[in-house]
């Protein structure tokens, strides 16, 4: 089920969340300072590609750099990002099939709009 659902999400919804995402991640690799949250958009990005199977978590380490690193993506990245879920989890539960393809990109709300101290693991 996994593996079907993960196709339908590539097709409908995965495939232009990750380019935004790898989109938001190259801007943030040309600009020097913000390579960490480059690296955080092109994790989330792959993650956005293939969710079902996978979950995120806090990372305990996570310390005062990741919030304030936080808080600098929302300004920056996260917002647009977030109402791109909107917009696509919204789209997708018009339709009976894409209701848990909508829920699966409202459950990366969070993550678009705070990515640092979070780990994708796979689900069990």
């Amino acid at each position: 089920m996994r593996l079907l659902l993960n196709v339908i999400w590539l097709v409908l919804a995965g495939f232009w969340m990750a380019v935004a995402y790898v989109v938001a991640g190259i801007v943030c690799c040309v600009l020097i300072v913000t390579i960490p949250f480059g690296i955080a958009s092109f994790r989330i990005a792959n993650y956005a590609l293939w969710p079902f199977g996978r979950r995120l978590v806090d990372r305990r380490d996570a310390g005062v750099a990741s919030l304030i690193g936080n808080v600098v993506w929302i300004v920056f990245a996260g917002w647009w990002l977030a109402i791109g879920h909107v917009v696509t989890g919204v789209v997708l539960c018009l339709t009976i099939v894409g209701i848990p393809l909508g829920l699966a990109n409202f459950k990366l709300i969070p993550v678009s709009l705070v990515p640092l101290g979070r780990e994708i693991v796979a689900a069990p």
